[in-house]
């Protein structure tokens, strides 16, 4: 029996799942991009411990870039070093995904207005095909791929304030808002698609420089969905 057992401690050693076999280039970064998935998905669940090898084995790497890639998710707080023992997905409240919608309506909110104020309409109708991209994802139930593609519209839409600083800061905060609660069930595919429809309503509110409602809209976005 391993000390971390006997402890009562949950360590992960699942075989590879399939189909999640990491391939040799840029090998860090598309480990990154699966830890990533696995934790929106859940497959990563809050306050289980993992390992570095274990995960190796996984994805089909060695554990230096799973190592890697784990410490730069400790530095955006989705997981925590435990000496000798791996990586803990961090926990997470209800009133933490609270705090992320406040802050992203106090940033995003008068940026979006700004924008509708000032952006002509063809720059939003460019949108439209990132939008249409969170729908398919929606449609599919994939939670991972709908995050990317919701994170993707909400970049394209920031990035036309001209503001580098506002869209990482944003995005960051964003991706913090998709870490799901511990024992949160996986959302459902209706909720899924109703929350993409929310993209294509805020570019036509954007497009008809109607401020209330992309005021609205945006507030209730994130406060509705956490996306």
């Amino acid at each position: 029996m391993s000390a971390a057992r006997a402890r009562g401690e949950h360590t992960h050693g699942e075989p590879p799942a399939p189909g999640t076999v990491v391939r040799r280039h840029s090998v860090r970064g598309q480990v990154l991009d699966a830890l990533r998935a696995a934790l929106v998905s859940g497959e990563l669940r809050p306050g289980e411990v993992y390992s570095a090898p274990v995960l190796g084995e996984r994805y089909g790497v060695s554990a230096t870039p799973v190592r890697e890639a784990m410490q730069q998710l400790a530095v955006e707080g989705a997981v925590e070093t435990i000496p000798n023992r791996g990586f803990r997905v961090v926990v997470r409240t209800v009133r933490e995904l609270a705090e992320l919608a406040e802050v992203r309506c106090l940033i995003e909110v008068p940026v979006m207005l700004r924008l509708a104020r000032t952006v002509p309409p063809a720059c939003w109708a460019e949108l439209v095909p990132l939008a249409e991209a969170t729908t398919a994802a929606a449609a599919t139930g994939d939670r991972a791929g709908y995050a990317e593609s919701d994170r993707a519209f909400h970049r394209a839409v920031l990035s036309l304030a001209g503001n580098e600083q506002l869209v990482a800061v944003a995005d960051d905060l964003h991706r913090r808002s998709q870490w799901p609660l511990l024992n949160s069930p996986a959302p459902r595919r209706a909720d899924l698609v109703a929350d993409a429809a929310e993209h294509a309503a805020l570019l036509d509110a954007l497009m008809a420089q109607d401020l209330p409602v992309v005021a609205s809209l945006v507030r209730e976005h994130f406060n509705g969905s956490g996306h």
